[in-house]
């Protein structure tokens, strides 16, 4: 079995994946650990012959992570953000500062597309942008849904947006302090998405894919213009990109890939643009 671990700052996610068949057997989320416990925090390393990381936490965290899972399993491989990688080039001045994970995002979604525009929808918002060829653009980072409400200290940190609520019912006006916040941020996040989108596109001169993950992809997804698709697996894929274990992985083949609509035409893009504009 792989193990593949994606540790977040706060949220860690794993998964085990088949080597012989490419399946993936289970999966699951803890909070980071400051110390790690197979068979209640990760699965059973017994059963691990390999393990795939992509951590954005503190330094300590990985480097305890790596040493507990070097003294029991045969492969450890860690990614980094780097130069150059699998077609694409950093666009960060210096790119070892490059999260990690907005890296596996956006070399997944180049070797899908060919170039697109990745966002990840976790307590950041991170936007980033490859353009066909592989030129990673950079990105933007902004405050994620819990993040923003976290920040207006109202009381009402606990009180979730419902994923399956329609975007209509969403951007209306708020009838109660919770509404007004709820709809508030969830307006300020996908105005934003949409926003930086055309207007990166505009500027390029392309009309990229969009693709969308991290915990809040799907409410986030309500609210975007364009076509898109929500790829849960992204940074997996990524990680699936550098390490390839699998007879699938080598051919190519990432898990959950999605099938990703056409970008709209950058007429419409731009006409968007120029009208939002005048408002």
């Amino acid at each position: 079995m792989i193990l593949d671990l994606d540790i977040g700052n706060t949220l860690s996610k794993w998964r085990l994946k088949d080597v012989s068949s490419s399946e993936i057997r289970s999966r699951g989320a803890v909070w980071t650990r400051e110390e790690w416990r197979p068979g209640a925090d990760i699965p059973d390393l017994d059963v691990v012959g390999a393990v795939r990381i992509s951590s954005v936490a503190r330094r300590a965290v990985l480097e305890d992570t790596v040493a507990l899972l070097q003294r029991r399993v045969g492969a450890v491989h860690v990614a980094g953000s780097v130069r150059e990688a699998l077609g694409v080039t950093n666009g960060y001045e210096e790119p070892g500062r490059l999260g990690v994970d907005r890296w596996m995002g956006a070399l997944a979604g180049y070797q899908l597309t060919g170039g697109c525009c990745s966002v990840d929808c976790g307590s950041a918002i991170t936007i980033d942008f490859v353009l066909p060829g592989g030129r990673h653009l950079g990105g933007y980072i902004i405050p994620g849904l819990r993040l923003m409400k976290e920040s207006l200290k109202l009381g009402t940190r606990n009180v979730a947006i419902d994923p399956d609520s329609e975007a209509d019912e969403l951007l209306a006006p708020g009838r109660n302090t919770v509404e007004a916040v709820n709809h508030g941020i969830y307006m300020a996040a996908v105005s934003a998405v949409n926003r930086i989108y055309a207007e990166v596109c505009d500027r390029e001169g392309v009309a990229l894919p969009l693709l969308l993950t991290g915990g809040d992809a799907r409410v986030v997804s309500r609210g975007i213009r364009m076509p898109h698709a929500i790829w849960p697996d992204m940074v997996y894929a990524g990680l699936e990109a550098c390490f390839p274990l699998t007879a699938a992985e080598r051919a190519g083949r990432m898990a959950g890939a999605p099938h990703v609509p056409a970008p709209a035409a950058l007429e419409r893009i731009r006409a968007g643009l120029a009208f939002s504009t005048l408002l």
